[in-house]
């Protein structure tokens, strides 16, 4: 290498170590030290199988290995706010917030402190929801402080079970001969329900009902040629949500539910002769067009047709 190479190494790497670098963004302003707030240490030193619990939590990873902001570097006190006072009298429940109906901080005093993070997302319609209005916590559903599901930290295992904390009678639906499947694991309440929040009631998980049941049964979307007016309008119709004792969740058996529309006298007595008491399935003559699936038997394509000779929603 000649004098005059080295010369002029050495000048551009100068001229590079001289060069101002990449503006770094400022970092968040560290935790407080000292003052009302005293740091996990403090409340891991009364409170050791809480703290053995949130170890194994999502919150824990994020908190004490990967903190975003000062919010997130203190920890505990992040949610339940300074512990000096409650160091201070153990026994005041006022003196820290805690996540529970017994602890007399008002509900939207404990949800506050959930949406400083959780405030965007599925949260976004979440004040004046119907959750919101009846005072459900946070912590109603969710259990930030032990991992008992595998996804969500709820209170509960699954999604369903914490449901049916507060909603009996739809686990007893579900229990039905013809329900959802949702005990074999094929869909969840969320699937079709925001508990969060949403647009469309009951906290449906899109616009309005029909489209959210087109997500699964896309072939009785249409449009059809044919357009049967009540299933165009609502699913509920003809069909119960969770489960039913009849079959494909009928809210009616056959052919009782097609004749609360269909009960004119006409076409030779037709849409009311099932009806009548002599030809039903205990009269002396029950009439053929019980048996089987009833009227579906010709009527087959009762969510819409598109066949020219569909207009009565034959096969």
């Amino acid at each position: 290498m000649t004098r005059a190479f080295a010369r002029t190494l050495g000048l551009l790497l100068l001229s590079c170590a001289l060069l101002p670098g990449p503006a770094r963004a400022e970092a968040d302003p560290p935790a407080p030290a000292g003052g009302d707030y005293l740091g996990e240490a403090a409340c891991r030193s009364c409170h050791l199988v809480e703290a053995e619990h949130w170890d194994d939590t999502l919150h824990a990873a994020v908190f004490q290995k990967n903190p975003r902001n000062a919010l997130e570097r203190r920890s505990c006190e992040a949610c339940h706010g300074p512990g000096r006072r409650h160091l201070e009298d153990p026994q005041d429940r006022a003196r820290i917030l805690a996540f529970t109906r017994e602890s007399g901080h008002p509900v939207e005093v404990q949800n506050a402190s959930c949406l400083q993070c959780h405030a965007g997302g599925a949260r976004l319609h979440w004040p004046g929801s119907a959750h919101e209005a009846v005072d459900v916590g946070c912590s109603d559903c969710h259990n930030p402080m032990t991992r008992s599901s595998e996804r969500g930290l709820l209170r509960e295992a699954t999604v369903h079970e914490t449901c049916f904390g507060c909603h009996p009678a739809q686990r007893a639906e579900f229990r039905k001969r013809s329900h959802m499947p949702l005990f074999e694991g094929a869909i969840s309440c969320t699937d079709c329900h925001q508990p969060h929040g949403s647009v469309a009631d009951p906290l449906l998980a899109a616009d309005e009902l029909n489209a959210l049941c087109y997500r699964c049964h896309a072939d009785k979307r249409g449009p059809f040629l044919w357009e049967h007016a009540p299933v165009s309008e609502s699913c509920l119709h003809c069909h119960r949500p969770h489960g039913s004792n009849r079959e494909s969740l009928l809210s009616s058996p056959l052919p009782f539910l097609c004749q609360q529309c269909h009960s004119q006298r006409g076409f030779g007595d037709h849409p009311t002769l099932p009806m009548r008491s002599a030809n039903l399935g205990s009269g002396a003559a029950p009439d053929d067009r019980l048996l089987n699936r009833s009227c579906v038997n010709c009527h087959s394509r009762i969510h819409g047709s598109n066949h020219p000779a569909g207009a009565r929603f034959h096969r």
